[in-house]
């Protein structure tokens, strides 16, 4: 229990400390950041339960008021703004990750967590996102799903990215792969 805590907050705090790697804004208001990547990794790493709850743990303090969005972004107006929906969508993205990395045990690790993270980490995430546009900008799902469209090749990179960090970590230390346990 304790090192299942331990771990949930250290991954909530992965996902702040991405959100300091320099982002840039698309002319709409929403940026692109390396936090999604830290939300895959929570559920390649941890599993779903776990790497919900460290999302869920990330969102919480950002509804707080904690400036961990990227930009140094927090509190409540993150919730009225265009991005609320990829930040509504964070803990059930890292929970279907985590979920798809549970069911791809036939698959080698690296592949099982690149898989896992386009499905969580992207279609999941797109999805909460692309309704958030759509309600906070009163945009059609298609104008909607248009202006995510330049997030995809980077997201992909970032899904890559998770799955070689995950093997890496797998390999080193086998048994702090908890998706696999």
């Amino acid at each position: 229990m304790e090192r299942s805590l331990t771990l949930i907050a250290l991954f909530a705090a992965l996902i702040a400390a991405l959100g300091l790697v320099p982002k840039f804004d698309l002319a709409f208001g929403v940026p692109i950041t390396a936090q999604s990547m830290g939300v895959m990794l929570c559920g390649t790493v941890l599993g779903a339960k776990r790497g919900g709850l460290a999302a869920l743990l990330f969102v919480g303090l950002v509804a707080l008021g904690l400036p961990l969005l990227a930009g140094a972004r927090g509190g409540l107006g993150v919730f009225a703004s265009p991005t609320a929906g990829f930040v509504i969508g964070f803990p059930i993205a890292a929970f279907v990750t985590g979920l798809a990395m549970q069911q791809f045990r036939a698959l080698p690790i690296g592949w099982a967590a690149g898989v896992a993270a386009v499905l969580g980490g992207v279609v999941v995430l797109y999805a909460f996102g692309i309704g958030g546009l759509m309600i906070m900008l009163n945009k059609g799902l298609l104008e909607a799903s248009g202006l995510v469209l330049a997030f995809v090749p980077g997201d992909l990179i970032k899904a890559v990215l998770a799955g070689f960090i995950t093997a890496g970590l797998a390999k080193a230390r086998p048994a702090s792969l908890l998706s696999r346990s």
